[in-house]
């Protein structure tokens, strides 16, 4: 099973896709976008440096660079050998950022992902949702990564089109992605994640 965490900076989705992977099993590999691959942690890299200027158009390849890369060498050899995937961000996250928040047209977003993934799509979705303040909050308490402050730094609007585009995406795609309430305290949050699977083998393990 693929199965990759979306929503805004601050929403909780490098923790829950750490607890996700772990009650999946042990075998279960965890990832991060952009990053997974030499290459790909290069291109992060680059990416979250607030110093240097990056068009939206060349953000967003950058980005699809990291996630070929990513595909190729990683996802597909460990869906191949039964090996469940948690993803922190995958295609989601572009047409959010790229597409509903920086405005580039959103069918160039999706004709790149789909240069960069092919038929490599998730199996389930979960976006974390969570109110702008909330998560804001969160984000500028953490120790928080540069990836983040990059986008951060946009400020409250830049996220409110993101958190829209991402209840878009759902209403588009129900069968694929399930938007999950991300306040309250860790453990809730995880219960709700593992509901939004449905019926799972978690139990057996």
């Amino acid at each position: 099973m693929f199965v990759t965490l979306e929503g805004v900076d601050g929403a909780g989705k490098s923790t829950q896709a750490q607890l996700l992977a772990a009650a999946l099993g042990p075998e279960t590999l965890l990832l991060r976008e952009p990053g997974g691959t030499p290459a790909g942690e290069r291109l992060r890299g680059l990416l979250k440096d607030a110093d240097v200027d990056l068009t939206p158009r060349a953000e967003l390849m950058l980005f699809c660079a990291a996630r070929a890369e990513l595909v190729e060498r990683v996802i597909r050899p460990a869906l191949a050998a039964g090996r469940d995937v948690v993803c922190d961000r995958f295609v989601d996250s572009t047409v959010a950022y790229q597409g509903g928040a920086r405005g580039i047209d959103r069918d160039l977003v999706r004709s790149l992902n789909a240069a960069a993934v092919g038929d490599c799509m998730p199996d389930r979705t979960i976006v974390l949702r969570l109110d702008g303040a909330l998560a804001a909050g969160r984000a500028a308490g953490r120790c928080g990564s540069p990836i983040s402050d990059r986008f951060e730094s946009e400020g409250p609007a830049f996220q409110d089109r993101i958190a829209a585009e991402f209840e878009r995406i759902a209403a588009a795609e129900p069968g694929r992605v399930v938007v999950v309430d991300a306040s309250g305290i860790v453990e809730e949050v995880h219960a709700r994640v593992l509901a939004a699977l449905g019926p799972r083998r978690t139990e057996d393990r």
